[in-house]
């Protein structure tokens, strides 16, 4: 997943973005709101986590520029602002979780992982595809009650694929997705990672549209 980490506090904003990375999650981290608002109009981001009190436009006013430009991506609040009354004002202006400093890191992880898979459309914790599951959480995956070990990449890329069965994402699409500014990547490395996958899981799982992209199919009901 790849998530946008707006927080001006320098050392709480690597702090976090060093977590969120550990965590398996290609992190991105800006200090203003402008640069926030500039940043989600051009890329494609998979999460957002948002200060309130943010220079040059406020987390606020970010939040409801993004929505009312149609952009559904989840964000969540992270503030010191704790009335009941901010919390309501930023769920009202569209955001999808609040979570007030100080806070536990496991449990911003774990909030990401519940917006995840409500935004995702499921509601339990495991991707279940035909004879494959994969845990998010345990970065596990095993294929007919067999473990199955993956690269890290390797897994976030079946990951992106499979929380979005049947549709095709484009190369660049699926590398928006897993990886930051930071990230040194070769130009051919999703294809030879989509290939370890077919090896490891059956060369039928995901398809090649030629031109366009990669995808899963639906699975069969």
């Amino acid at each position: 997943m790849r998530i946008l980490l707006v927080e001006d506090d320098p050392q709480l904003g690597d702090g976090i973005r060093t977590g969120l990375q550990q965590a398996g999650h290609a992190t991105d981290w800006l200090q203003d709101g402008q640069a926030a608002l500039h940043s989600l109009d051009v890329e494609n981001f998979d999460m957002v986590v948002l200060d309130l009190g943010l220079p040059r436009m406020d987390g606020i006013s970010v939040l409801k520029k993004i929505r009312t430009a149609g952009n559904d991506v989840p964000v969540l609040i992270l503030t010191a602002r704790d009335t009941v009354e901010d919390r309501i004002k930023g769920l009202d202006c569209g955001a999808d979780d609040y979570l007030v400093k100080p806070f536990d890191l496991d449990e911003l992880c774990a909030r990401i992982r519940a917006l995840s898979r409500r935004h995702n459309g499921r509601s339990s914790p495991l991707i279940n595809y035909r004879n494959i599951v994969l845990d998010p959480i345990s970065h596990s995956l095993s294929k007919e009650g067999k473990d199955i070990i993956l690269s890290g990449r390797e897994f976030k890329i079946l990951q992106t694929l499979l929380e979005n069965t049947g549709r095709v994402l484009s190369r660049e699409r699926i590398e928006e997705s897993l990886f930051g500014w930071d990230d040194a990547l070769e130009s051919n490395a999703t294809e030879v990672h989509i290939h370890h996958l077919r090896k490891k899981l059956g060369k039928d799982l995901i398809v090649t549209i030629r031109g366009v992209g990669y995808m899963i199919p639906k699975a069969d009901r």
